[in-house]
């Protein structure tokens, strides 16, 4: 009986050990593949942040950036803005016009220089500032722009220029949404502005949901989206629009798609490439473009629709021009921000489409609109809204 009991308990003590090797063996097991799942998920996490961020500008005379050509300011958190100046000499203008550029442009592409006649300069004596907007050409980025940040950048180059207390603007496209941000931060120092084919962000509040929903649907989807990562998720901005896997903005891709028949007529014409393109982008895509579409489609402090009349003695006016065959912009917003705004002066031209300045002759009607209150009525219309 002793023996069989001895026997037994060696059975036990054995059957212990090995029970107690499995279990140590699982337990490593299990440990080795928790850290093999947290290894990997810590590694993927990695590559999407190293994938999401974009590379650091190259900035304009800095090493590995470009050379500085141009004439800069610089204002007061040190950045500087590079800039033109053509027209009447200044101390002997009349009129002081700041142009603002539009999305992926530049204060080279400012249609003034050819488009503008010569005599109606001469005659009206204009002087016209064009600028590179931040983070384009050779103007610095600022990574932390806002409509507020570029209304007061344009204040300190007219201060910098001397351009008197008061000047006009004329901005184009993403500049006219700009101009908006003028109207709001600077409005003092406004003495008149040209809203031409202005953007429109989707998401300033008081834009109608049925009007706007029925005005973003008409976008291509590749755009759709890039305008809601813009707004909803700006920091995936740059990975968004040059990735692989979906479609990308067809205005950074420079789809044809995008244009209407008169704006594939003057591009026949001026030439699709833009021989600006390589200077317009020379600091990186990020700080100009994606910075961009960030700072248009954002969330806005305020909302253009809420705008008070900014010459109530009727000592200026604002105009807002736009083709009622725009693919860019819905010309159905623009008419009901028109309809809400009833001190501005709304322009819309038939058969004409984004590139509407660039049509022979109607330069020079804006500026004679704006500046001396003349335009051919047969060539534009108050839209009935």
């Amino acid at each position: 009986m002793a023996g069989e009991e001895t026997e037994r308990e060696k059975k036990s003590a054995a059957s212990g050990r090995t029970h107690t090797r499995n279990n140590t063996h699982q337990s490593s097991s299990s440990g080795y593949l928790k850290t093999i799942l947290l290894v990997t998920f810590v590694g993927a996490l990695a590559w999407i942040y190293q994938t999401i961020q974009p590379p650091p500008a190259k900035l304009v005379g800095s090493p590995g950036g470009a050379t500085v050509t141009s004439p800069r300011i610089k204002l007061r958190d040190g950045r500087h803005l590079a800039y033109t100046e053509f027209g009447t000499p200044k101390d002997e203008a009349k009129f002081k016009i700041i142009y603002i550029h539009g999305f992926d442009s530049c204060m080279r592409d400012s249609h003034f220089a050819n488009f503008l006649s010569p005599a109606l300069v001469e005659e009206l004596r204009i002087h016209i500032v064009s600028f590179d907007r931040p983070g384009y050409g050779e103007s610095d980025p600022n990574l932390n722009g806002s409509p507020r940040s570029i209304a007061l950048d344009i204040e300190e180059l007219a201060n910098g220029l001397g351009l008197g207390p008061k000047f006009y603007l004329f901005g184009l496209s993403m500049g006219g949404e700009i101009t908006w941000a003028c109207l709001n931060y600077i409005p003092h120092r406004i003495a008149g502005a040209a809203l031409v084919a202005p953007a429109i962000n989707y998401w300033w509040r008081n834009l109608p949901g049925d009007i706007t929903r029925e005005a973003f649907s008409l976008m291509h989807p590749a755009d759709q989206w890039s305008l809601r990562v813009a707004h909803y998720a700006p920091w995936l901005t740059y990975w968004w629009n040059t990735q692989k896997w979906f479609p990308v903005s067809n205005v950074i891709a420079g789809n044809p798609i995008i244009f209407s028949r008169q704006d594939m007529e003057i591009l026949s014409k001026l030439g699709f490439v833009n021989p600006n393109r390589a200077y317009i982008r020379q600091q990186g895509e990020y700080v100009s473009l994606h910075r961009d579409l960030n700072v248009g489609f954002s969330s806005w402090e305020f909302d253009p629709l809420d705008l008070q009349n900014p010459f109530p003695n009727n000592n200026g006016s604002v105009h807002v021009w736009n083709g009622d065959e725009d693919k860019f912009v819905p010309v159905k917003l623009q008419r009901y921000i028109a309809s809400k705004l009833p001190w501005i002066r709304y322009h819309e031209i038939s058969g004409s489409g984004h590139l509407l300045p660039f049509v022979e002759g109607m330069t020079d009607k804006i500026i004679k609109s704006l500046l001396v209150g003349k335009e051919e009525v047969s060539e534009s219309r108050e839209a009935s809204v």
